[in-house]
């Protein structure tokens, strides 16, 4: 492979403006394709295999023409201090606010509160709901201006008048200004870095290049394969990050190159062939993580993982053939200015602190991995404690209408009114349906922990009902999880008794469901993951406690990130300072997302990192020398790397949902303590004590497994010495700017 790769580079380089052309052709047909592609459907949230949807599905077949996607407000009225809402003059007010949203464009039904006995018992609260023809998407401006304004109407009375549901619900912002500051900071810690602005610029230029052909190719086939205009969240973040990751560890490799004499194509190709086959594997173990998605068996996780491994495969490709060719264009542009200025590259030196890090290491390895294994083992803990669920409107900040008319409900209906869950009954085999019904109705009326049970709601042919149980509790209580698993479980002796059978479903049953769900394919998701990036490794480093190593250490570095995240975002640990108003559940889909994301960028470390020491040791270095060689060329990569991910994941922090924050929150620290932690202190300390047997395996597993030269030991001729005089004639050296710049010396 390190051959390949290393004529890849070359020729990338020499051929740099049919290289460049191409990837701009590439991108120019991809945006075409995604300009003539019809619209991206909407997200649907469709989970097979959970009861929740088997008796949603029911639904939609028994009851045909019932329209289930149509967008819906809630709007909640609250007297003032004292007052009634049935008090004449408020009752005025809500029948006009009805009848005016009534007459709205695209509007199926207005229930006014009155007539359907939607008021609290104090008579203090009472809501009115709007359901409309098309989805909240399809919504025109003039239907929502329409109920904007009779909602103003209503309260220059004196009421208080908030809007649930999903009609006029705004949509969480990514991060706003606060993403671009990461942005900017991962711009400066390039700039830091390489001291260069062509170095700093030209990974964030590939990178941006790279997920523009990704996003576009996702537009593009939208349509075909049912992508929906969400599933390019994920594969914008990961394709930006990794790309930039990779164009990172090429460029700084190339440099590294050009300071032991060679010439800028020879360096390119060097670098392509030893750092390119490191992101080369390095991809895979990305790609590896998001394709496993598909195991949890959520349609909508798996096209978000397969669209981001294609972003992470497009960033690979940028980075063995772009990068080399923008490299060809200048050359000596992405030197730093003192090796521009002075004429002598230096890269790597000696005593930089990488190595001094490593000797501090070396000298302790058993206090460095003692105290790395009881910190993040300590930070842990939480996850005991961990609590799965879909937050949805106690979620959202008290600016939010919604969340205050989440509230208000909440207090004059009682808790467990915002999470109602929905019997299906299917009453075919039954003698007498309506009286197996009823029966259902009563049986589940009497459950501890449900308030109140509606009237049943039959289909034309009599042979399905649907009610509503209130439970007493709110839609994110471990009580209410509790409530929906007891009545299933009471199901067998009440559909033995009736011959009909029923299905628990609704939103908050859902997503209880969805949480299960997840967790359950959380064990064989790691299996899975683990085990083939262990195989990878193995094939990687030749060694068989590296690979197991690499693993366990991202084990704690992720059981520490998540129990950071139970810390902050359910225990209310330091919310205030993230600006969390509410704690509650953990998002149900949290977990996948934190493994899978960060199990590739993890691994993205280990390779780079270890690499180089594996290339060091076959080299003919001492352990300890091929571990101090690993930190002084790769350590300030890595960690600039890091830092770069830290940015950009920070950056969701910024963002007004809770759902937002914590998966940005749990990113950044979930990489801090993997490259900071386990790759800069528990991966030394552990080498470090097995010396030569880190990179032992067992004859009869090396003839198995496939040879790919990862550390470039075919190349070790060809770094012996610079190439320029030697490979090339001078007008060919000439060309490539070779030549152009003697005064750019070795040191």
């Amino acid at each position: 492979m390190a051959t390949f790769l290393y004529r890849l580079g070359r020729l990338a380089f020499r051929r740099r403006w049919y290289v460049t052309l191409l990837w701009v052709a590439v991108l120019a047909a991809v945006g075409f394709g995604a300009a003539k592609a019809p619209a991206a459907p909407d997200a649907t949230n469709s989970m097979p295999g959970i009861e929740s949807q088997k008796a949603f599905d029911l639904m939609e077949q028994r009851f045909p023409g019932t329209e289930a996607d149509g967008a819906t407000a809630r709007i909640v009225f609250v007297a003032p201090d004292g007052q009634k809402i049935t008090a004449a003059d408020h009752r005025k007010a809500v029948d006009a606010l009805v009848e005016r949203a009534a007459d709205g464009p695209q509007v199926a039904s207005a229930v006014n509160p009155f007539q359907a006995k939607a008021v609290s018992k104090d008579a203090t609260t009472a809501y009115a709901t709007v359901t409309y023809k098309a989805d909240a998407d399809d919504l025109t401006d003039a239907a929502k201006h329409r109920l904007e304004s009779a909602i103003e109407q209503a309260r220059d009375t004196g009421l208080t008048v908030e809007v649930g549901g999903t009609a006029l619900e705004t949509q969480p912002s990514a991060g706003g200004s606060a993403e671009a500051i990461g942005i900017a900071i991962a711009a400066f810690v390039l700039l830091i870095t390489f001291g260069s602005l062509a170095a700093a610029g030209l990974p964030l230029l590939t990178a941006i290049l790279g997920v523009g052909v990704s996003m576009a190719s996702i537009m593009a086939l939208a349509s075909a394969f049912g992508l929906s205009s969400t599933t390019g969240t994920l594969a914008t973040m990961l394709g930006l990050a990794c790309g930039i990751d990779y164009a990172v560890f090429i460029v700084s490799r190339y440099r590294e190159e050009r300071a032991k004499g060679h010439s800028p194509k020879e360096a390119a190709g060097l670098a392509a062939g030893t750092a390119g086959s490191a992101v080369v594997f390095a991809g895979l173990t990305v790609v590896i993580a998001l394709a496993g998605l598909s195991v949890v068996g959520i349609p909508m996780l798996t096209k978000m993982g397969l669209a981001a491994a294609g972003a992470v495969v497009v960033g690979v490709l940028i980075a063995l053939t772009l990068v080399p060719a923008v490299l060809g264009f200048w050359p000596n542009a992405v030197l730093s200015r003192r090796a521009r200025r002075s004429g002598r590259i230096k890269e790597g030196g000696e005593n930089n602190g990488g190595s001094r890090w490593a000797r501090f290491v070396l000298r302790r390895p058993v206090p460095v991995l003692i105290a790395s294994v009881v910190g993040l083992g300590a930070l842990a803990i939480p996850v005991m404690d961990l609590q799965l669920g879909m937050p949805g409107a106690e979620a959202k900040p008290t600016s939010a209408t919604e969340r205050r008319a989440y509230d208000d409900l909440a207090d004059g209906f009682g808790p467990g009114f915002n999470g109602p869950l929905t019997v299906v009954v299917d009453a075919r085999n039954a003698e007498n349906p309506k009286t197996a019904v009823r029966t259902i109705e009563k049986r589940i009326g009497a459950t501890d922990g449900i308030v109140s049970v509606s009237p049943a709601r039959f289909n034309s042919a009599g042979d399905t009902a649907v009610f509503s149980a209130i439970p007493s509790t709110s839609p994110t209580s471990e009580r209410t999880v509790d409530l929906v698993k007891s009545i299933r479980a009471d199901r067998p002796a009440t559909e033995a008794s009736t011959g009909a059978e029923f299905e628990v479903t609704g939103t908050t049953a859902l997503n209880i469901d969805v949480a299960q769900k997840t967790q359950d394919a959380l064990i064989p998701y790691l299996i899975l993951v683990v085990g083939l990036a262990i195989l990878l490794l193995m094939i990687v480093f030749r060694s068989v406690l590296v690979p197991v190593k690499a693993a366990l250490g991202f084990l704690l570095s992720v059981l520490a990130a998540l129990g950071s995240v139970v810390a902050v975002f359910q225990w209310g640990w330091g919310a205030g300072l993230l600006g969390v108003e509410t704690t509650g559940p953990i998002m149900s889909m949290m977990p996948i997302f934190l493994v899978g994301i960060v199990f590739g960028l993890a691994m993205d470390y280990e390779v780079f990192l270890v690499a180089r020491m594996r290339e060091a040791y076959v080299h003919g270095d001492s352990p300890s020398q091929a571990i101090r060689t690993g930190f002084r060329y790769s350590a300030r990569v890595v960690v600039a790397a890091a830092l770069i991910m830290m940015a950009v994941f920070s950056g969701f922090i910024g963002a007004g949902e809770s759902m937002i924050k914590m998966i940005g929150f749990g990113l950044a620290i979930a990489v801090l303590f993997d490259a900071f932690v386990v790759r800069m202190a528990l991966v030394p300390a552990v080498l470090a004590l097995l010396g030569k047997a880190a990179w032992w395996m067992p004859r009869w597993l090396d003839r198995i497994l496939p040879r790919v030269d990862v550390e470039g030991e075919a190349l070790s001729h060809r770094a012996a010495a610079p190439q320029a005089t030697k490979d090339e004639a001078p007008s060919e050296a000439r060309t490539e700017g070779e030549e152009t710049r003697p005064d750019l010396t070795t040191v």
